[in-house]
């Protein structure tokens, strides 16, 4: 009995995600993603280079495969990253405190 008792107590404590922690984490990952993605298209270069990744700019204003698209895709990958891990951790904090009861 005291071990499924002490299992119960973990399984409780570990279901909760720090939703603002999780925010940072995907902040960092999307922004340094982008950035990343961006320099390497532009060191590699070519005459139709990052032609798909050229697409974000619909979305993303002032965003382009450039050295300068790379800084802006930084903070738009950040952004982006940051407001989805938030909302993945709040939603899932939600359901978990609804499983409680």
């Amino acid at each position: 009995m005291p071990s499924s008792r002490k299992r119960e107590e973990v399984s409780h404590t570990l279901a909760r995600i720090k939703a603002d922690i999780l925010a940072v984490v995907c902040a960092i990952i999307g922004g340094l993603g982008l950035f990343v993605m961006t320099v390497w298209l532009v060191i590699k270069d070519g005459p139709t280079v990052g032609q798909h990744l050229q697409l974000l700019s619909n979305f993303f204003i002032g965003y382009s495969v450039t050295w300068q698209g790379s800084i802006v895709g930084l903070f738009y990958g950040a952004l982006t990253g940051g407001v989805v891990g938030w909302a993945v951790g709040t939603i899932y904090n939600k359901v978990v405190s609804m499983r409680e009861g």
